[in-house]
Protein backbone atom coordinates (compact mmCIF):
# COMPACT_ATOMS: atom_id res chain seq x y z
CA UNK A 1 0.00 0.00 0.00
CA UNK A 2 3.35 2.56 -0.94
CA UNK A 3 4.36 2.18 2.52
CA UNK A 4 5.38 4.20 5.24
CA UNK A 5 5.45 7.73 3.00
CA UNK A 6 2.26 6.89 2.16
CA UNK A 7 1.06 6.11 5.86
CA UNK A 8 2.34 9.79 6.47
CA UNK A 9 0.51 11.47 3.93
CA UNK A 10 -2.64 9.79 4.34
CA UNK A 11 -2.37 10.82 8.07
CA UNK A 12 -2.72 14.23 6.94
CA UNK A 13 -5.28 13.48 4.77
CA UNK A 14 -7.73 12.29 7.54
CA UNK A 15 -6.92 14.69 10.04
CA UNK A 16 -7.21 17.39 7.53
CA UNK A 17 -10.74 16.26 6.39
CA UNK A 18 -12.32 14.41 9.16
CA UNK A 19 -13.53 15.60 12.65
CA UNK A 20 -11.21 14.71 15.56
CA UNK A 21 -14.00 11.75 16.60
CA UNK A 22 -13.55 10.33 13.45
CA UNK A 23 -9.59 10.17 12.84
CA UNK A 24 -8.82 6.82 15.52
CA UNK A 25 -12.56 5.18 13.90
CA UNK A 26 -13.42 2.98 11.05
CA UNK A 27 -15.76 4.40 8.46
CA UNK A 28 -16.40 4.95 4.81
CA UNK A 29 -14.22 7.99 5.08
CA UNK A 30 -11.41 6.68 7.24
CA UNK A 31 -10.81 2.67 6.24
CA UNK A 32 -8.47 1.71 9.24
CA UNK A 33 -7.16 -1.31 6.97
CA UNK A 34 -5.76 1.20 4.44
CA UNK A 35 -3.10 2.70 7.11
CA UNK A 36 -5.35 3.67 9.98
CA UNK A 37 -4.20 6.16 12.03
CA UNK A 38 -2.18 3.91 14.96
CA UNK A 39 -0.02 6.58 17.16
CA UNK A 40 -0.77 8.75 19.58
CA UNK A 41 -2.75 12.25 19.26
CA UNK A 42 0.72 14.06 19.24
CA UNK A 43 1.43 12.52 16.24
CA UNK A 44 -2.44 13.24 14.26
CA UNK A 45 -2.10 16.79 15.68
CA UNK A 46 1.17 16.77 13.57
CA UNK A 47 -0.19 15.72 10.62
CA UNK A 48 -2.45 17.60 10.91
CA UNK A 49 -0.70 20.89 10.98
CA UNK A 50 1.29 19.49 8.31
CA UNK A 51 -1.99 18.82 5.81
CA UNK A 52 -2.62 22.79 6.86
CA UNK A 53 0.47 23.89 5.14
CA UNK A 54 0.00 21.38 2.85
CA UNK A 55 -3.71 23.15 1.61
CA UNK A 56 -1.94 26.32 0.51
CA UNK A 57 0.63 24.53 -1.60
CA UNK A 58 -1.40 22.14 -3.49
CA UNK A 59 -4.59 20.82 -2.21
CA UNK A 60 -4.58 17.81 -4.39
CA UNK A 61 -1.74 16.10 -1.82
CA UNK A 62 -4.45 16.22 1.08
CA UNK A 63 -7.66 15.45 -0.88
CA UNK A 64 -10.11 13.04 0.35
CA UNK A 65 -9.81 9.39 -1.59
CA UNK A 66 -8.51 10.71 -4.69
CA UNK A 67 -5.23 11.35 -2.94
CA UNK A 68 -4.66 7.59 -1.97
CA UNK A 69 -0.93 6.89 -3.62
CA UNK A 70 -0.66 10.71 -4.20
CA UNK A 71 3.42 10.73 -5.39
CA UNK A 72 5.26 13.98 -7.18
CA UNK A 73 8.84 15.06 -6.50
CA UNK A 74 7.45 18.30 -5.41
CA UNK A 75 5.07 16.17 -2.91
CA UNK A 76 8.59 14.66 -1.93
CA UNK A 77 10.04 17.92 -1.67
CA UNK A 78 7.46 18.72 0.64
CA UNK A 79 7.16 15.99 2.93
CA UNK A 80 11.24 15.63 3.29
CA UNK A 81 10.97 19.24 4.31
CA UNK A 82 8.80 18.37 6.90
CA UNK A 83 11.01 15.66 8.41
CA UNK A 84 13.94 18.46 8.50
CA UNK A 85 12.14 21.28 9.95
CA UNK A 86 11.35 18.99 12.68
CA UNK A 87 14.68 17.76 12.73
CA UNK A 88 15.84 21.40 12.95
CA UNK A 89 12.80 22.41 15.81
CA UNK A 90 13.39 19.21 17.73
CA UNK A 91 16.17 17.13 17.17
CA UNK A 92 18.98 18.87 16.39
CA UNK A 93 18.89 21.42 19.12
CA UNK A 94 18.83 18.59 21.98
CA UNK A 95 21.77 16.52 20.05
CA UNK A 96 24.02 20.05 20.51
CA UNK A 97 23.05 21.12 23.67
CA UNK A 98 23.33 17.31 25.11
CA UNK A 99 27.01 17.67 23.45
CA UNK A 100 27.19 20.76 24.83
CA UNK A 101 26.90 19.65 28.14
CA UNK A 102 29.34 16.84 28.13
CA UNK A 103 32.32 17.43 30.63
CA UNK A 104 36.29 16.60 30.72
CA UNK A 105 35.98 16.56 26.78
CA UNK A 106 37.42 19.29 24.46
CA UNK A 107 35.61 21.38 22.75
CA UNK A 108 36.87 19.81 19.70
CA UNK A 109 35.46 16.52 20.99
CA UNK A 110 32.03 18.20 21.94
CA UNK A 111 31.49 18.88 17.95
CA UNK A 112 33.00 15.61 16.72
CA UNK A 113 30.50 13.94 18.69
CA UNK A 114 27.56 16.33 17.23
CA UNK A 115 28.52 15.71 13.92
CA UNK A 116 28.53 11.63 14.51
CA UNK A 117 25.60 11.64 16.16
CA UNK A 118 23.46 13.72 13.66
CA UNK A 119 25.60 11.28 11.09
CA UNK A 120 23.97 8.57 12.11
CA UNK A 121 22.63 6.38 9.18
CA UNK A 122 19.27 4.54 10.86
CA UNK A 123 18.31 7.32 11.76
CA UNK A 124 18.55 9.30 8.55
CA UNK A 125 17.65 6.57 6.11
CA UNK A 126 13.98 6.02 7.79
CA UNK A 127 13.18 9.18 8.26
CA UNK A 128 14.12 10.70 5.05
CA UNK A 129 14.75 7.54 2.91
CA UNK A 130 11.52 4.61 4.53
CA UNK A 131 10.23 8.31 5.38
CA UNK A 132 8.74 8.65 9.14
CA UNK A 133 9.47 11.36 12.01
CA UNK A 134 11.07 9.51 14.65
CA UNK A 135 13.59 12.44 15.27
CA UNK A 136 10.68 14.36 17.09
CA UNK A 137 9.51 11.44 19.46
CA UNK A 138 13.53 10.87 19.98
CA UNK A 139 14.11 14.42 20.49
CA UNK A 140 11.76 14.80 22.81
CA UNK A 141 12.91 11.97 24.34
CA UNK A 142 16.23 13.66 24.44
CA UNK A 143 15.25 16.78 25.95
CA UNK A 144 13.76 14.21 28.49
CA UNK A 145 17.20 13.05 29.10
CA UNK A 146 18.78 16.57 29.50
CA UNK A 147 16.39 17.96 31.79
CA UNK A 148 16.22 15.13 34.31
CA UNK A 149 20.08 14.57 34.03
CA UNK A 150 20.15 18.54 34.88
CA UNK A 151 17.88 18.32 38.04
CA UNK A 152 14.90 19.94 36.04
CA UNK A 153 13.26 16.72 36.58
CA UNK A 154 9.74 18.53 36.00
CA UNK A 155 10.59 19.64 32.61
CA UNK A 156 12.42 16.54 31.79
CA UNK A 157 9.49 14.23 32.43
CA UNK A 158 7.17 16.72 30.39
CA UNK A 159 9.34 16.38 27.86
CA UNK A 160 9.52 12.78 27.51
CA UNK A 161 5.56 12.79 28.46
CA UNK A 162 5.34 14.42 25.36
CA UNK A 163 7.63 11.91 23.33
CA UNK A 164 5.27 9.28 24.79
CA UNK A 165 2.63 11.01 23.22
CA UNK A 166 4.10 11.74 19.87
CA UNK A 167 4.67 7.95 19.51
CA UNK A 168 3.88 5.10 22.16
CA UNK A 169 7.47 2.84 21.25
CA UNK A 170 8.85 5.48 23.20
CA UNK A 171 7.19 3.43 26.59
CA UNK A 172 10.90 1.32 25.65
CA UNK A 173 12.65 4.37 27.33
CA UNK A 174 9.75 4.97 30.48
CA UNK A 175 11.11 1.96 32.74
CA UNK A 176 14.85 4.31 33.49
CA UNK A 177 12.73 7.48 33.77
CA UNK A 178 10.79 6.44 36.02
CA UNK A 179 13.88 3.82 38.14
CA UNK A 180 16.06 7.26 38.26
CA UNK A 181 13.43 9.35 39.56
CA UNK A 182 12.17 7.57 42.04
CA UNK A 183 15.18 7.07 43.13
CA UNK A 184 16.22 10.26 43.19
CA UNK A 185 13.06 10.38 45.52
CA UNK A 186 14.33 7.69 47.69
CA UNK A 187 17.40 9.96 47.87
CA UNK A 188 15.86 13.07 49.06
CA UNK A 189 13.79 11.24 51.82
CA UNK A 190 10.34 10.30 51.04
CA UNK A 191 9.20 12.01 54.29
CA UNK A 192 10.25 15.57 53.35
CA UNK A 193 11.55 16.72 49.61
CA UNK A 194 11.62 13.86 48.02
CA UNK A 195 7.45 13.15 48.56
CA UNK A 196 7.29 16.97 47.12
CA UNK A 197 9.33 15.86 44.27
CA UNK A 198 7.44 12.81 43.98
CA UNK A 199 3.70 14.29 43.86
CA UNK A 200 5.35 17.19 41.51
CA UNK A 201 5.91 14.92 39.83
CA UNK A 202 3.07 12.74 39.27
CA UNK A 203 1.24 15.85 38.61
CA UNK A 204 2.91 16.98 35.71
CA UNK A 205 3.01 13.40 34.31
CA UNK A 206 -0.96 13.45 35.02
CA UNK A 207 -1.72 17.17 33.31
CA UNK A 208 0.74 16.64 30.37
CA UNK A 209 -1.91 13.11 29.52
CA UNK A 210 -4.63 15.30 30.04
CA UNK A 211 -4.04 17.97 27.80
CA UNK A 212 -2.60 15.58 25.29
CA UNK A 213 -5.52 13.62 24.96
CA UNK A 214 -8.31 16.16 25.99
CA UNK A 215 -10.63 15.94 23.28
CA UNK A 216 -10.09 11.82 23.17
CA UNK A 217 -11.67 12.43 26.63
CA UNK A 218 -15.12 13.71 25.60
CA UNK A 219 -16.50 10.06 25.38
CA UNK A 220 -15.41 6.59 26.80
CA UNK A 221 -15.48 4.76 23.77
CA UNK A 222 -13.03 7.77 22.02
CA UNK A 223 -10.37 6.37 24.69
CA UNK A 224 -10.78 2.99 24.08
CA UNK A 225 -10.92 2.85 20.69
CA UNK A 226 -7.88 5.48 20.71
CA UNK A 227 -5.68 2.67 23.04
CA UNK A 228 -7.02 -0.32 21.19
CA UNK A 229 -4.99 1.70 17.82
CA UNK A 230 -2.27 2.02 20.12
CA UNK A 231 -1.75 -1.28 21.48
CA UNK A 232 -3.19 -4.25 18.66
CA UNK A 233 -1.82 -6.88 20.26
CA UNK A 234 -4.20 -9.43 17.73
CA UNK A 235 -1.41 -8.37 15.13
CA UNK A 236 0.60 -11.28 16.58
CA UNK A 237 4.18 -11.41 18.41
CA UNK A 238 6.27 -10.06 15.49
CA UNK A 239 5.97 -8.48 11.93
CA UNK A 240 8.16 -8.44 8.73
CA UNK A 241 11.57 -9.57 9.53
CA UNK A 242 13.18 -7.62 12.78
CA UNK A 243 16.12 -9.03 14.47
CA UNK A 244 14.69 -9.90 17.39
CA UNK A 245 14.41 -13.17 19.62
CA UNK A 246 10.84 -14.38 18.65
CA UNK A 247 11.65 -13.61 14.50
CA UNK A 248 15.13 -14.92 14.35
CA UNK A 249 14.15 -18.33 16.48
CA UNK A 250 11.13 -18.81 14.87
CA UNK A 251 13.08 -20.84 12.16
CA UNK A 252 13.98 -23.35 14.49
CA UNK A 253 10.64 -22.96 16.87
CA UNK A 254 7.47 -21.99 14.87
CA UNK A 255 6.37 -20.45 17.86
CA UNK A 256 3.05 -18.40 16.98
CA UNK A 257 1.88 -21.62 15.22
CA UNK A 258 2.72 -23.93 18.49
CA UNK A 259 1.36 -21.87 20.98
CA UNK A 260 -1.89 -20.06 22.12
CA UNK A 261 -1.72 -15.52 21.54
CA UNK A 262 -2.34 -14.88 25.04
CA UNK A 263 0.55 -17.22 26.27
CA UNK A 264 2.73 -16.01 23.77
CA UNK A 265 1.99 -12.51 25.46
CA UNK A 266 2.89 -14.08 28.79
CA UNK A 267 6.29 -15.28 27.75
CA UNK A 268 7.07 -12.02 26.02
CA UNK A 269 6.79 -9.64 29.35
CA UNK A 270 8.50 -12.31 31.43
CA UNK A 271 11.39 -12.37 29.19
CA UNK A 272 11.29 -8.63 28.92
CA UNK A 273 11.03 -7.87 32.58
CA UNK A 274 13.05 -10.61 33.92
CA UNK A 275 16.17 -8.91 31.56
CA UNK A 276 15.67 -5.30 32.16
CA UNK A 277 15.15 -5.99 35.99
CA UNK A 278 18.67 -6.07 37.69
CA UNK A 279 19.09 -2.54 35.63
CA UNK A 280 16.37 -1.01 36.80
CA UNK A 281 16.51 -2.04 40.43
CA UNK A 282 20.42 -0.64 40.47
CA UNK A 283 19.11 2.39 39.09
CA UNK A 284 16.99 2.43 41.92
CA UNK A 285 19.11 2.27 44.37
CA UNK A 286 21.84 3.85 42.86
CA UNK A 287 20.65 6.58 40.41
CA UNK A 288 23.40 8.75 38.48
CA UNK A 289 23.29 10.21 35.16
CA UNK A 290 25.84 7.48 33.64
CA UNK A 291 23.51 4.76 34.94
CA UNK A 292 20.50 6.00 33.60
CA UNK A 293 22.27 6.97 30.38
CA UNK A 294 23.48 2.88 30.51
CA UNK A 295 20.16 2.04 31.64
CA UNK A 296 18.26 3.35 28.20
CA UNK A 297 20.42 1.62 26.53
CA UNK A 298 19.39 -1.97 28.37
CA UNK A 299 16.01 -1.26 28.66
CA UNK A 300 15.53 -0.58 25.40
CA UNK A 301 17.50 -3.16 23.92
CA UNK A 302 15.63 -5.87 26.23
CA UNK A 303 12.24 -4.51 24.74
CA UNK A 304 13.41 -5.03 21.20
CA UNK A 305 14.86 -8.12 21.93
CA UNK A 306 11.63 -9.82 24.00
CA UNK A 307 8.62 -7.98 23.67
CA UNK A 308 5.38 -8.48 21.75
CA UNK A 309 4.69 -6.26 18.46
CA UNK A 310 8.26 -4.87 17.10
CA UNK A 311 9.45 -3.84 14.32
CA UNK A 312 12.49 -3.24 12.45
CA UNK A 313 12.49 0.23 13.14
CA UNK A 314 12.39 0.24 17.06
CA UNK A 315 16.37 -0.52 17.01
CA UNK A 316 16.37 3.30 16.77
CA UNK A 317 14.70 3.08 19.64
CA UNK A 318 17.98 1.53 21.46
CA UNK A 319 20.52 4.24 19.04
CA UNK A 320 19.23 6.61 20.84
CA UNK A 321 20.81 6.11 23.87
CA UNK A 322 23.86 4.76 22.64
CA UNK A 323 24.66 7.55 20.77
CA UNK A 324 24.04 9.03 23.97
CA UNK A 325 27.47 7.24 25.37
CA UNK A 326 29.33 7.28 21.95
CA UNK A 327 32.04 9.49 23.78
CA UNK A 328 32.54 6.98 26.81
CA UNK A 329 32.80 3.95 25.12
CA UNK A 330 33.20 4.89 21.17
CA UNK A 331 34.52 1.81 20.06
CA UNK A 332 31.35 -0.29 21.39
CA UNK A 333 28.92 2.24 20.45
CA UNK A 334 30.46 2.40 16.98
CA UNK A 335 30.05 -0.87 16.31
CA UNK A 336 26.43 -1.23 17.63
CA UNK A 337 25.36 1.42 15.44
CA UNK A 338 26.63 -0.02 12.29
CA UNK A 339 25.48 -3.06 13.12
CA UNK A 340 21.76 -1.27 14.04
CA UNK A 341 21.43 0.13 10.63
CA UNK A 342 22.75 -3.32 8.95
CA UNK A 343 19.59 -4.90 10.72
CA UNK A 344 17.42 -3.00 8.96
CA UNK A 345 18.83 -3.94 5.65
CA UNK A 346 15.59 -6.08 4.20
CA UNK A 347 13.70 -2.89 4.53
CA UNK A 348 16.47 -0.46 2.99
CA UNK A 349 16.67 -2.86 0.02
CA UNK A 350 12.74 -2.85 -0.40
CA UNK A 351 12.83 1.21 -0.27
CA UNK A 352 15.54 1.36 -2.87
CA UNK A 353 18.21 2.93 -0.55
CA UNK A 354 20.97 0.90 -1.02
CA UNK A 355 23.40 3.34 -2.26
CA UNK A 356 22.12 6.09 0.49
CA UNK A 357 22.74 3.18 2.81
CA UNK A 358 26.31 3.00 1.26
CA UNK A 359 27.27 6.57 1.31
CA UNK A 360 26.10 7.34 4.95
CA UNK A 361 27.19 4.31 6.59
CA UNK A 362 30.80 5.05 5.07
CA UNK A 363 30.12 8.72 6.46
CA UNK A 364 29.47 7.62 9.74
CA UNK A 365 31.73 5.20 10.46
CA UNK A 366 34.75 7.21 9.07
CA UNK A 367 33.88 10.16 11.02
CA UNK A 368 33.55 7.97 14.77
CA UNK A 369 37.08 6.61 13.24
CA UNK A 370 38.92 9.66 12.29
CA UNK A 371 36.80 11.06 15.47
CA UNK A 372 37.56 8.98 18.22
CA UNK A 373 40.55 7.04 17.14
CA UNK A 374 38.20 4.24 17.88
CA UNK A 375 40.60 1.34 16.83
CA UNK A 376 42.89 2.80 19.93
CA UNK A 377 39.79 2.72 22.69
CA UNK A 378 39.80 -1.09 22.71
CA UNK A 379 41.56 -1.74 26.20
CA UNK A 380 40.00 -2.82 29.59
CA UNK A 381 39.07 0.40 30.95
CA UNK A 382 38.47 2.04 27.59
CA UNK A 383 35.58 -0.57 27.14
CA UNK A 384 34.59 0.38 30.45
CA UNK A 385 35.50 -3.18 31.58
CA UNK A 386 38.12 -3.37 33.81
CA UNK A 387 35.62 -3.89 37.39
CA UNK A 388 34.47 -6.78 35.55
CA UNK A 389 37.84 -8.23 34.44
CA UNK A 390 39.41 -7.64 37.84
CA UNK A 391 36.31 -9.38 39.43
CA UNK A 392 36.83 -12.25 36.75
CA UNK A 393 40.82 -12.85 37.89
CA UNK A 394 40.09 -13.95 41.10
CA UNK A 395 39.04 -16.99 40.18
CA UNK A 396 40.85 -17.11 36.63
CA UNK A 397 44.15 -15.32 36.44
CA UNK A 398 44.71 -15.43 32.95
CA UNK A 399 41.70 -13.52 32.25
CA UNK A 400 43.76 -10.96 30.21
CA UNK A 401 42.28 -11.55 26.26
CA UNK A 402 38.48 -10.27 26.73
CA UNK A 403 40.26 -6.77 25.00
CA UNK A 404 41.99 -9.06 21.81
CA UNK A 405 38.64 -11.32 21.70
CA UNK A 406 36.24 -8.28 21.31
CA UNK A 407 38.68 -6.91 18.52
CA UNK A 408 38.82 -10.34 16.54
CA UNK A 409 34.94 -10.12 16.91
CA UNK A 410 34.48 -6.86 15.60
CA UNK A 411 36.24 -7.43 12.39
CA UNK A 412 33.94 -10.92 11.79
CA UNK A 413 31.43 -9.00 12.36
CA UNK A 414 31.95 -6.28 9.64
CA UNK A 415 33.24 -9.19 7.57
CA UNK A 416 30.03 -10.88 7.92
CA UNK A 417 28.25 -8.05 7.56
CA UNK A 418 29.71 -7.11 4.14
CA UNK A 419 29.06 -10.59 2.80
CA UNK A 420 25.23 -10.80 3.51
CA UNK A 421 24.99 -7.21 2.19
CA UNK A 422 26.84 -8.37 -0.97
CA UNK A 423 25.09 -11.68 -1.38
CA UNK A 424 21.84 -10.06 -0.51
CA UNK A 425 22.49 -7.33 -3.29
CA UNK A 426 23.31 -9.89 -5.98
CA UNK A 427 22.58 -13.13 -5.30
CA UNK A 428 18.81 -14.69 -5.98
CA UNK A 429 17.54 -17.08 -3.31
CA UNK A 430 16.69 -20.44 -3.63
CA UNK A 431 13.10 -21.16 -4.84
CA UNK A 432 12.18 -22.99 -1.99
CA UNK A 433 13.83 -20.73 0.55
CA UNK A 434 12.76 -16.96 -1.18
CA UNK A 435 13.59 -14.97 2.49
CA UNK A 436 17.18 -17.26 3.14
CA UNK A 437 18.84 -13.71 3.22
CA UNK A 438 16.30 -11.77 4.75
CA UNK A 439 16.10 -13.85 8.12
CA UNK A 440 19.91 -14.80 7.78
CA UNK A 441 20.75 -10.62 8.11
CA UNK A 442 18.10 -11.19 11.17
CA UNK A 443 19.46 -13.93 12.82
CA UNK A 444 23.15 -12.36 12.53
CA UNK A 445 21.93 -8.79 13.95
CA UNK A 446 20.05 -10.59 17.05
CA UNK A 447 23.38 -12.79 17.89
CA UNK A 448 25.06 -9.21 17.74
CA UNK A 449 22.33 -7.73 20.22
CA UNK A 450 22.35 -10.37 22.59
CA UNK A 451 25.87 -9.71 22.81
CA UNK A 452 25.31 -5.93 22.94
CA UNK A 453 22.97 -6.96 25.76
CA UNK A 454 25.10 -8.97 28.08
CA UNK A 455 27.81 -6.25 27.51
CA UNK A 456 25.66 -3.47 28.35
CA UNK A 457 24.43 -4.83 31.80
CA UNK A 458 27.71 -6.00 32.70
CA UNK A 459 29.26 -2.09 32.61
CA UNK A 460 26.08 -1.29 34.66
CA UNK A 461 26.22 -4.41 37.11
CA UNK A 462 29.80 -3.79 37.45
CA UNK A 463 29.96 -0.12 37.46
CA UNK A 464 31.73 0.69 41.24
CA UNK A 465 31.09 4.64 40.53
CA UNK A 466 27.55 4.18 40.45
CA UNK A 467 26.87 4.55 44.53
CA UNK A 468 28.88 7.38 44.76
CA UNK A 469 29.19 11.10 44.08
CA UNK A 470 29.42 11.91 40.31
CA UNK A 471 29.68 14.42 38.35
CA UNK A 472 26.64 15.58 36.10
CA UNK A 473 26.48 16.37 32.56
CA UNK A 474 26.24 19.98 33.20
Amino acid sequence: MFGDYEAQRHWQEITFNLPIKQWYFNSSDNNLQYWGLDYPPLTAYHSFLCAYVAKFINPDWIALHTSRGYESQAHKLFMRATVLIADLLIYIPAVVLYCCCLKEISTKKKIATALCILLYPGLILIDYGHFQYNSVSLGFALWGILGVSYDWDLLGSLAFCLAINYKQMELYHSLPFFCFLLGKCFKKGLKGKGLVLLIKLACTVVASFILCWLPFFTEREQTLQVLRRLFPVDRGLFEDKVANIWCSFSVFFKIRDILPHHIQIMISFCFTFLSLLPACIKLTLHPSPKGFRFTLVSCALSFFLFSFQVHEKSILLVSLPVCLVLSEIPFMSTWFLLVSTFSMLPLLLKDELLMPSVVTVMAFFIACATSFSIFEKTSEEELQLKCFSTSVRKYFTCFTFLPRIIQHLFLTSVITMILLTTMTVTLDPPQKLPDLFAVLVCFVSCLHFLFFLVYFTIIIMWDSKTGRSQKKIS
